[in-house]
C-alpha cells in the first residue's frame, strides 16, 4: 500500500484559556463537560462528556462509547486508550500530567489532531 498526496492543514487553534497539551491519539474535536473517573464505570458519564483517566485497560471500552472526547494522564500510541479512541473516531490526547485533577468539570475541548485540551473560560 502507497500513500500519496499532502495531509491536510489542520484546523487553527481553539481559542480559550489555559491549554494543556499531551500527545495525540484520536484525530478531530470535541467540546464537552469534562468528567474524571477511577473506575470504569459508563452510568458515571454522560453522553458526549469527555471521560478524563489516569489510565485505561479494556475494561474501559463501554465507557469509551459514550465519551465524545478522551483525556488519559499515561499511555502511549499503542495503548488501550490510543487504539480504542482510533477504531470509534474519538478525539484523544494521552500523557496529559495531572489531568484528573486539573479538568473535572470543566468546560473543555479535546484536539485530538493537535495534541492539545483546552480549557474555556466561564462566567463566574
Amino acid at each position: 500500500m502507497r500513500f500519496t498526496g499532502v495531509p491536510a492543514e489542520p484546523p487553527p487553534p481553539v481559542s480559550g484559556g489555559e491549554t494543556l497539551r499531551g500527545w495525540a491519539a484520536g484525530v478531530g474535536r470535541s467540546t464537552g463537560r469534562a468528567r474524571a473517573l477511577t473506575e470504569p464505570d459508563p452510568g458515571a458519564i454522560a453522553e458526549g462528556e469527555v471521560l478524563v483517566a489516569r489510565a485505561t485497560d479494556s475494561s474501559w471500552t463501554p465507557v469509551f462509547l459514550r465519551a465524545g472526547g478522551i483525556v488519559v494522564e499515561r499511555g502511549g500510541p499503542l495503548s488501550h486508550a490510543a487504539v480504542v479512541a482510533r477504531e470509534l473516531g474519538v478525539p484523544a490526547v494521552l500523557n496529559v500530567p495531572a489531568a484528573t485533577a486539573a479538568l473535572d468539570g470543566r468546560l473543555v475541548t479535546v484536539d485530538g489532531d493537535r495534541g492539545e485540551v483546552v480549557i474555556h473560560r466561564e462566567p463566574s
